[in-house]
């Protein structure tokens, strides 16, 4: 995040300015939220063309959760456990609306990430409480072109990881079938009920139920990705319900 006494004085910004250039360039993470599986969506084609930047890419789709963007998991909604540092919108503007008011009500002003809005995806009331509360926002610009006309890359380069996923076993037994995804594919949400889907972050970090089952069965100096491919390698890869 900016502190405050580092922000320009104008919150509404359509370009270069060093302040978010810092911000981008350090922010481990990306939320995009509209990000699916139809490729034809500028959201989909966003991921593709920050792969590989160095930037943990975290899509957000509700109706293809569990699926993935070339490994990166599309997860329903932003994990309630992290602090998200780019937040960018390819939603219609009420859906923005909603976004952003969920963002306030969890972080407050004081906490919030670097909002981008894609063009679209602008609400004025929105933008309008944001100038007038003084929280740094981006409008009129794409964060795609932003990155490539500035040549920018995470400082973190993190490498591609695999990710993990847990559904509802198909036999209506009850169990819960965990297994750990390929870090480059792009493939459908799964064909029964998603419970659970993360990468290498999520499941050391999140307080969601299934990661913080799934870190319980660790067994002494095990580490949490070995620990997942012994769970996905074990009795058909399935667990009893978290």
């Amino acid at each position: 995040m900016i502190e405050k006494e580092k922000r320009p004085k104008s919150t509404m910004l359509r370009d270069a300015h060093p302040a978010i250039e810092g911000t981008v360039r350090g922010a481990q993470s990306i939320h995009i939220l509209g990000a699916g599986l139809n490729q034809e969506r500028p959201a989909h084609q966003a991921i593709n063309d920050l792969d590989g930047k160095g930037w943990r890419l975290v899509p957000i789709h509700p109706r293809d959760a569990g699926g993935a963007i070339h490994g990166h998991p599309i997860r329903p909604s932003i994990d309630e456990s992290s602090t998200p540092e780019i937040v960018v919108f390819f939603l219609a503007p009420e859906r923005a609306k909603q976004a952003v008011m969920e963002l306030m009500i969890r972080h407050g002003q004081s906490n919030l990430p670097l909002l981008w809005f894609q063009p679209g995806s602008e609400h004025e009331d929105v933008l309008e409480m944001l100038n007038e509360a003084g929280i740094l926002h981006i409008v009129d610009d794409c964060i795609v072109r932003y990155i490539q006309r500035h040549h920018l890359n995470s400082t973190h380069n993190l490498a591609p990881s695999p990710w993990y996923l847990q559904v509802a076993s198909r036999d209506g037994s009850g169990c819960s079938v965990w297994t750990v995804e390929d870090s480059l594919a792009t493939q459908t949400a799964p064909d029964t009920a998603l419970e659970w889907c993360g990468d290498a972050w999520d499941l050391e970090h999140s307080q969601h139920t299934v990661p913080r089952y799934i870190r319980s069965l660790a067994q002494p100096d095990e580490t949490l990705s070995e620990l997942a491919l012994r769970l996905a390698s074990s009795k058909g890869n399935q667990t009893p319900s978290a």
